[in-house]
């Protein structure tokens, strides 16, 4: 028996819309209670034998008031009844507590009435109706009111399986049953796993959570195949959305480890092949296979560049990629190096020859070693590389720096004077590079001095700036000076006359004056308007107060010191290419802000470059003879300065003159890449010396445009019919130009519509192809149509690509095609 209390609402509820309401109480169950009922203005009337009465007092008497009218026991059938025709009017209320809630939920039929008896505890909180109520459709039979009764348990507002799914799936991952178990309290946990039979396929004596997650992965690890064609369609489209959205990402890399540790995958994979896993992402151990297939291949020289490349970008769009991409990073770079390496040949015709080879050729693989062994240092997952890495060692310290050393040094030996017809000098950057921006009226320039920017590191700084919007860079190069260390490089950007050493080597004067410091460099620069700042300075310093500081100097030298700082320390050498990453991150947050400060002409420039090699040194590498001289006044790992000093074949001696300096000192430089062997100081990283990577000295001209000039590739959807006549259409989309640092990569994702109704797979595409060959460009979406496809046969669907707009979670459709959905179910859903 339900309560007054109980009923009370839903005869409110009718009268806020009638009259007159009829309660027929056929078990005479509320007689006693009901003048116990508060309904406040309606007026309680019971039916005993006088129909009439009470007729002719609701039509005639009173005829705006309200009235409940309440008839005990069993109610007279036909004409029996005198108040048939007011009940058909407003219908007769009963206290049937399955009818209450039928009539609540604004349903109709008896297998609603069934749900309701099957779960009534279900229906007995009032947050709950309210709940359930908000998803309900008036057209919804009894199995949509089950589905959304669960939803309603698990705290979702969305209905389908696919949700229902990822909501019990999130919460197994984190080792919790709580919904679960509610599903089961309440009775409905048969419901759910009769659904999985029926749209997924899943059957199981004792199904559970766990035991579909294993299910689930033992399917996608068979490629979803069935011995019924399309059986397992449902699931193979809702497992890759549960894996691809952001919302259930992480919980099924959760359960994809588990399941392959239950599965024995690993060893599955153990004696596979890199063609048979290459687009295989379902579990981590693939990813690490690969990757293992991938080091020892290109350290056995057994798959090209090329072949490597493509192997590394495939797997960019893989679920566990972000765990691997330095170690990708590091594999791309070896491949690359050791490829480069075994066919360069390192002759050089001339002085100037050996330059240009440098600053347009050779300075890739410098580049090259760098990014390997930074990707290599932090990446967490090094393991792979340790072959390799011996391998990189040894072909870039033998086969590169010793052979290109010794190539250079024939060179460097037969020159008079320290200059070139390819390069400018360092020491004429003011004249060449600042004077013609400062000439042209109140035009203003910005000089950036990283210290030992290495000319491969300038080259990546060029391309970086190149990826912000409105920016574009150029390099150049210039000869740097002899010997190229920081004291005689920094001076020679200054403006200047003469430079020379002092008596006792530092420091360096230039027009006679110290040119150490920021003060005295300040003074050097007084005489074009300029001032020189510290780099830490300009980072901290608020945006008007730069704005400021720009507007009132016609030049500005700003003085960075990053990978200096690091490599000329024996206790840090060994982190110098994570300085240079530093470093190339300083300076684009430096360009920018100088920009945002209103710079429109930056250079960015090095006082010199340097040697650099991860290993220990071989004691070859070290010269056996000492520097003998009347004074040696400075000896450095890679040069010497001093009076008198005496030739040896293993130096190369210069008189001042010879390097453009005004003073009495001599130089000797160990040739190619020899260090004289001192106590204390690092031998990784060197400078001073005159090898391509010392003294080959880059200069990045930055501007910033007023437009745009940042776009996304574009793409073409090529079809190749009109018609769908299986359960897959293969759709031809073709990347229409090379990416690059102007043209950036696309993401896009790929379904088949009816309106807005998805009836596929919704694959997602990366378009980052850089190559000029248009052949390499094309790739196709495998569309895989949902069983619910069946509906639309012989009506026209739509193939969209769609795009995510930025910072929402809202998608815009980008390309489309038309199509007619004309299959013979007969042989549905055929692969």
């Amino acid at each position: 028996m339900t309560s007054l209390a109980a009923i009370l609402p839903h005869l409110e509820q009718r009268f806020e819309t009638q009259r007159l309401v009829f309660w027929h109480d056929t078990a005479c169950e509320y007689t006693a209670e009901l003048d116990a009922l508060d309904l406040g203005e309606v007026t309680t009337l019971h039916v005993k034998n006088n129909e009439y009465a009470i007729k002719h007092r609701v039509l005639h008497t009173d005829p705006t008031s309200k009235f409940l009218i309440y008839r005990a026991g069993e109610v007279p059938v036909g004409v029996g009844n005198w108040l048939l025709d007011l009940e058909l009017a407003f219908g007769a209320f009963t206290a049937d507590r399955t009818a209450l809630v039928r009539e609540d939920l604004g349903l109709e039929g008896p297998q609603i009435d069934k749900v309701i008896r099957d779960h009534e505890k279900f229906f007995r909180a009032t947050k709950r109706m309210q709940a359930l109520k908000a998803l309900l459709s008036t057209d919804d039979n009894a199995d949509r009111l089950r589905a959304k009764m669960c939803a309603v348990l698990l705290g979702q507002q969305e209905h389908s399986m696919l949700e229902l799914t990822r909501t019990l799936l999130i919460e197994n991952a984190r080792h919790d049953m709580t919904k679960y178990a509610t599903l089961v309290d309440y009775g409905l946990d048969g419901f759910h796993w009769d659904g999985a039979a029926r749209i997924y396929g899943y059957t199981s004596d004792q199904p559970s959570v766990d035991d579909f997650v294993l299910w689930m992965f033992r399917q996608a690890a068979n490629g979803f195949t069935s011995e019924v064609p399309g059986d397992l369609r449902n699931i193979q489209l809702d497992f890759a959305s549960l894996r691809n959205d952001r919302r259930s990402t992480t919980a099924l890399a959760t359960l994809a480890q588990r399941a392959s540790e239950s599965l024995g995958y690993a060893d599955s994979i153990e004696d596979a092949q890199l063609d048979d896993l290459v687009d295989n992402d379902l579990f981590e151990d693939v990813e690490r296979k690969i990757i293992s297939l991938l080091a020892q291949a290109i350290n056995e020289r057994t798959l090209n560049a090329r072949d490597v490349s493509e192997t590394i970008r495939a797997r960019q769009s893989s679920i566990w990629v972000d765990r691997y991409r330095e170690l990708y990073t590091a594999l791309g770079a070896a491949s690359d190096l050791l490829s480069e390496l075994s066919t360069a040949q390192f002759t050089i015709a001339s002085f100037d020859d050996g330059l240009d080879r440098y600053r347009k050729q050779w300075f890739r693989i410098d580049q090259l070693y760098r990014q390997f062994h930074f990707a290599a240092r932090v990446t967490e997952n090094a393991g792979p590389l340790e072959a390799l890495r011996d391998q990189v060692e040894k072909q870039y310290a033998n086969r590169y720096l010793y052979e290109l050393g010794n190539s250079w040094q024939q060179h460097v030996d037969t020159v008079q004077d320290w200059r070139s017809a390819t390069l400018r000098p360092q020491a004429k950057f003011f004249t060449d590079h600042v004077e013609p921006i400062i000439r042209k009226g109140n035009r203003k320039a910005v000089v950036i001095v990283s210290d030992a920017l290495r000319y491969e590191i300038a080259d990546e700084l060029r391309s970086l700036i190149r990826q912000e919007d409105r920016f574009d860079a150029e390099i150049d190069a210039m000869l740097g000076v002899l010997p190229s260390y920081t004291q005689l490089g920094m001076a020679a950007l200054l403006p200047h006359k003469t430079i020379a050493h002092s008596p006792n080597g530092d420091p360096v004067l230039v027009d006679g004056h110290r040119s150490d410091g920021t003060a005295n460099r300040n003074k050097a620069l007084s005489s074009v308007g300029g001032f020189a700042i510290q780099a830490e300075e300009v980072l901290s310093m608020p945006r008007g107060e730069l704005r400021e500081l720009y507007g009132a100097h016609q030049v500005l030298y700003v003085y960075h010191d990053r990978i200096d700082a690091i490599g000329d320390k024996a206790s840090t050498e060994r982190q110098v290419f994570e300085a240079a990453n530093d470093a190339l991150r300083d300076l684009v947050d430096l360009i920018k802000r100088l920009t945002n400060a209103n710079a429109t002409n930056i250079l960015v420039t090095a006082d010199h470059g340097f040697l650099y090699q991860d290993t220990a040194l071989a004691d070859a590498s070290y010269l056996s003879t000492k520097p003998q001289g009347n004074d040696l006044v400075v000896v450095n790992r890679r040069y010497v300065l001093g009076r008198g000093l005496k030739d040896d074949p293993a130096f190369r001696t210069f008189e001042p003159e010879q390097v453009g300096l005004s003073s009495d000192l001599e130089l000797q430089i160990p040739k190619s890449i020899h260090r004289l062997k001192l106590s204390g100081a690092g031998s990784r990283f060197v400078h001073g010396g005159a090898t391509l990577q010392e003294i080959v000295v880059p200069v990045v001209t930055v501007n910033k445009k007023r437009k745009s000039d940042i776009r996304p590739v574009n793409v073409e959807v090529l079809p190749e019919t009109n018609k769908i006549t299986t359960g897959q259409l293969v759709v031809k989309l073709f990347q229409s130009e090379p990416v690059s640092e102007k043209v950036q990569p696309r993401t896009l994702r790929a379904g088949i519509y009816v309106g807005e109704t998805l009836i596929s797979n919704q694959p997602e595409l990366i378009f980052d192809q850089p190559s000029d060959d248009k052949r390499d460009r094309y790739q196709s979406a495998r569309m895989l149509l949902s069983q619910d496809a069946n509906e639309y046969n012989n009506r026209t669907v739509e193939f969209r690509l769609e795009e995510q707009i930025p910072n929402t979670t809202q998608w815009h459709v980008y390309q489309s095609a038309q199509y007619l959905l004309k299959r013979s179910f007969t042989s549905d859903f055929d692969f």
